[in-house]
């Protein structure tokens, strides 16, 4: 290798764990703030490649489909695994490590886990070492929705949705970790009376690494409905709401960037690591992806357009939903967090698509025949049951005589991506931030016109980004500690759109009207259960 410094990031994401290595270049023997390119990327798909555990998608199989859970040791498992196949060449090189966890899961750990941390043996793996000290051998993950009583319960204690907002960013969901103790309390008591200590999927592994237990950042324990979003401290009231004893059993949270300490002996003797390489706090994968694509500053935002459609950024100060239905997390740069999730996004496009018979080259050829605006039609794009706003039964609302026939093929294309972003717009106003810069990935991303249609509706520039790994990525830019410029080699430069100022006024004109609509609509909706990101 050169004589750059290095960096590892290493992603627990649900199917698969990824490790990348990045190049940090030095200059007069002190590290530039710059990172040039990834050196090494592997890869551990937990199906195919830990077969035994017997997992589907990443997770145990359960009759019940609310129930989410994974045995913590495939983790570890799988980090043997993936320094094995980075090498020894690869390994002697690292400075720093940093680990990025799929948010939300909890592990749990019986006293004397210390003890066993500070002596892992490099002549043993690392699941059986820690296997004994697991007070909980399956832990709940994101995908886990089997917490409904427990939400309804933290949430009366907290004095309803709004209330929770305030305090911890987010409404009790279920999914989040807060709910998941509960339920582990309140079903597993003597495990429960056995638990010494409450970690994140991303903070457990990064106490394996660094020997020793390892605090959750704000980031990741924003994730939680437990940590005071404005003091950035575990709420006495929401611990009390959640579990007997949850106070003892929290370590106190740290902010992002903080170094826990070197890289635990074992991994030096076993995998040739450094024993100066310093292991940086771990943080969840929303947070950590923020990093990976370049977005640090408030006024910059992410919009991935996938499956559901998500739209992420910074702000200034926090600010709370007044609906409940976002988000507020704690990002790697300090500042708060935005994001809400639109259950109808690709799913909804497809949906249109696929009713007018066209292709995707098809689809883009309606947005281009069709004029900003629709000529007033509109559509409220609910095809499935929608995350923001709550839309428990889903239906497609045509508006201003907009019908569903092949004489309105392309209006009806136009009709669902403006629909899209302008729900968008509407239900993010609560953030108080005009974005200055839109970073878009996902599939969605490489469409030319559903850019420039978003650049539009949301009045500001839209950059398309191909980012592979951005968790992993994200993870070993925060292992230098430092607050390094974007990445080059992040991602492959896509479309991007700035917006028309006659396009852009058409829906600020149109905006109102499509806000009275949804009004209209939820008020004589029931809501809709809540769901994670």
């Amino acid at each position: 290798m050169s004589g750059g410094a290095f960096y590892l990031g290493i992603d627990v994401g649900t199917q698969s764990l990824t490790a990348i290595l990045v190049e940090a270049p030095m200059r007069g023997g002190e590290q530039e703030d710059r990172a040039v390119r990834i050196t090494s990327r592997v890869g551990v798909h937990y199906d195919s490649e830990l077969p035994w555990y017997g997992t589907v998608n990443g997770q145990l199989p359960n009759d019940d489909p609310a129930v989410g859970r994974v045995p913590p040791r495939m983790w570890l498992d799988a980090l043997d695994l993936a320094f094995e196949k980075l090498g020894a060449e690869a390994c002697r090189e690292v400075r720093g490590v940093s680990v990025s966890g799929q948010q939300h899961g909890s592990v749990y750990l019986r006293r004397g886990a210390e003890v066993v941390l500070q002596s892992l043996s490099p002549e043993r793996r690392l699941g059986e070492q820690i296997e004994p000290v697991l007070s909980c051998s399956e832990a709940p993950i994101w995908t886990d929705s089997s917490t409904t009583r427990e939400c309804a319960e933290i949430r009366r204690q907290l004095g309803g949705a709004a209330g929770t907002a305030e305090l911890t960013g987010s409404d009790t969901f279920e999914r989040f970790t807060g709910p998941q103790i509960r339920r582990f309390a309140r079903t597993e008591p003597k495990a429960w009376a056995d638990t010494a200590h409450v970690c994140l999927v991303s903070s457990f592994v990064t106490s394996v690494l660094a020997g020793r237990l390892a605090p959750i950042d704000h980031g990741d324990g924003s994730g939680m409905n437990l940590l005071d979003i404005r003091r950035r401290e575990w709420s006495e009231a929401a611990m009390i709401a959640t579990a007997e004893g949850l106070d003892r059993r929290l370590a106190r949270p740290c902010p992002p960037w903080t170094a826990v300490g070197r890289i635990a002996p074992c991994f030096v003797s076993r995998y040739g690591l450094p024993a100066s390489a310093q292991v940086v706090a771990g943080s969840g994968d929303n947070p950590c992806s923020l990093v990976g694509v370049g977005v640090r500053e408030p006024g910059e935002a992410v919009l991935s357009l996938g499956t559901s459609d998500t739209y992420f950024g910074l702000l200034r100060e926090v600010v709370v939903d007044p609906e409940a239905n976002g988000h507020v997390f704690i990002a790697p740069s300090g500042h708060p967090m935005s994001l809400i999730c639109f259950r109808n996004g690709s799913l909804a496009r497809e949906a249109v698509r696929d009713r007018f018979g066209f292709d995707w080259p098809g689809f883009d050829a309606a947005l281009r025949a069709t004029p900003p605006g629709n000529d007033g039609l509109m559509m409220l794009p609910w095809f499935e049951p929608e995350i923001v706003p709550r839309v428990p039964t889903p239906r497609v609302h045509r508006l201003g005589g907009l019908r569903d026939d092949s004489e309105h093929a392309a209006r009806n294309c136009r009709a669902v991506v403006e629909g899209q972003f302008l729900s968008m717009r509407l239900n993010s106003e609560w953030m108080a931030s005009q974005p200055t810069r839109i970073v878009a990935t996902g599939g969605g991303s490489r469409n030319r016109e559903l850019l420039q249609i978003a650049a539009d509706v949301l009045g500001c520039r839209v950059e398309s980004l191909e980012v592979s790994d951005g968790a992993a990525l994200g993870a070993a830019l925060r292992a230098t500690g430092r607050r390094l410029s974007p990445l080059p080699p992040a991602g492959g430069a896509g479309p991007s759109a700035e917006p028309r100022p006659e396009a852009a006024a058409i829906y600020d004109a149109m905006l109102p009207r499509y806000a009275e609509a949804q009004r209209q609509v939820l008020s004589r909706a029931t809501p809709a259960p809540r769901t994670a990101p």
